[in-house]
């Protein structure tokens, strides 16, 4: 008999009984569907995650601050409060309201340039606006953010501010299009703005700025609160806000940006954190902030995925015990087929094969009716409560990732039916026709 013959006949014993094999199919189903469409959720945030540490930070681009005994400022309730460290400057990042880090210096900036595998090194400039208003208009409270060489800003409508030019640019979050007085995205491009920072002697100073492109929110910005401003921008909030200071103090960063070979590897990467702690400095990448993210659902999937294998595990019994029947009504067929010549290893191919069969139906089922499904969510989610994360396609499928489902589960089920094509395979043929 053919490998053809054997798939074919296998094929058109698989459904002798039909009631037990659908329900053997449904079981199978159960864990496919479950495994595909969590598989789907993983790849799809974890896709949003990887498009997000594109768009906030180029991937040769490691974020230094200066190591603080003091830990953020606050102590702990062990340690009581941290004390005062006039070096200290606002750190620039989420958190309770005062935190602070260790200030650096230009010769902290020299510092990191000498370092091995730094190639260029450029201090964060952090600015505190007061508030962003359109006219005479309501004045709202904004974070002034910042790009550097590699970032991209996702953007709804417009283009990305230019820091080549000499004109005052930034890119206005979508949030703020229409509390500004904006019909839509497409209709805050080219508008101006009035932005006012403070300045070291008190002084209320406002910029005026053209808005050339309305940035999206991402998971990086959740807030979704911060303008992103060209250089030439930047230059001038910065000087504003530091009217009235001594040079001294006006260089003095909460961070810094430094870049390394692009084609680094994870080893030389981390040789390069593990120098920057020799010298006091930590450093993280784009990719090590986010990382977190990515573990709490790379986490969340493992334990659904459990859940998906535990259902294939219950159903490799069902098939077990489908086969095992299908054994015993099949006594006196085996015993036929092996008095006509077929020899053992046929039979086990024979039984094996639908084992198979019945574990490709219940995966590929399972497979589609998980992809409609899961792409039906996700649209219907897209334009919910995930609205304001454009971009986010919650569950997505790659042909490769349902190819390995399907045969995953096909191995499965061919290991499960292993015992009971192994049983037939082992009949002797006098005693199977006398069987009654």
């Amino acid at each position: 008999m053919k490998i053809s013959d054997l798939i074919g006949s296998a094929t058109a014993n698989t459904f002798r009984s039909k009631t037990r094999t659908l329900l053997t199919i449904l079981a199978i189903f159960i864990g496919a569907f479950t495994l595909t469409l969590t598989s789907g959720l993983g790849t799809g945030i974890n896709a949003y995650i990887d498009d997000t540490v594109t768009a906030i930070g180029a991937s040769d681009v490691m974020t230094v601050m200066k190591t603080s005994e003091q830990g953020d400022g606050f102590g702990t309730a062990d340690s009581g409060p941290a004390e005062y460290d006039p070096d200290a400057v606002s750190s620039g990042q989420p958190g309770p309201p005062g935190q602070t880090v260790v200030a650096l210096t230009p010769a902290d900036i020299d510092t990191l340039a000498d370092i091995e595998g730094v190639l260029d090194v450029q201090a964060t400039r952090s600015i505190s606006a007061d508030y962003i208003q359109v006219g005479d208009g309501t004045r709202y409270v904004v974070n002034v953010g910042g790009l550097v060489a590699g970032q991209q800003t996702p953007l709804a409508a417009g283009a990305e501010p230019d820091n080549s030019s000499s004109q005052l640019q930034l890119a206005l979050p979508t949030s703020y299009v229409e509390p500004l007085g904006f019909a839509d995205d497409a209709a805050a491009v080219g508008q101006t703005v009035s932005i006012a920072v403070t300045d070291a002697e008190r002084t209320e100073q406002v910029i005026e700025a053209t808005i050339v492109g309305v940035a999206e929110e991402t998971l990086a910005t959740p807030d979704g609160a911060s303008i992103v401003p060209n250089d030439a921008l930047t230059d001038a909030l910065f000087d504003a806000q530091n009217t009235g200071l001594p040079a001294a103090e006006a260089q003095r960063y909460a961070q810094a940006s430094i870049w390394f070979d692009p084609a680094a590897t994870d080893e030389q990467i981390s040789a390069l954190k593990d120098r920057l702690a020799d010298a006091g400095y930590t450093g993280s990448t784009v990719a090590d902030q986010l990382g977190a993210f990515r573990t709490v659902i790379d986490g969340i999937v493992l334990v659904l995925n459990a859940f998906a294998v535990i259902a294939l595990l219950a159903a490799s019994f069902g098939i077990v015990n489908t086969l095992f029947m299908s054994v015993q009504e099949r006594t006196r067929e085996i015993g036929l087929m092996k008095a006509m010549g077929m020899g053992s290893g046929k039979v086990f191919g024979l039984f094996s094969l639908e084992a198979t069969v019945i574990g490709f139906l219940g995966s590929a089922i399972g497979a589609v009716l998980a992809i409609a499904a899961g792409t039906a969510i996700s649209s219907a989610l897209a334009g919910g409560f995930l609205s304001d994360l454009p971009g986010l396609t919650l569950i997505a499928f790659e042909p490769v990732s349902i190819a390995v489902i399907i045969l995953l589960v096909m191995a499965i089920a061919f290991l499960a039916g292993t015992l009971p094509a192994s049983r037939a395979a082992r009949a002797d043929p006098v005693n199977s026709l006398r069987y009654e």
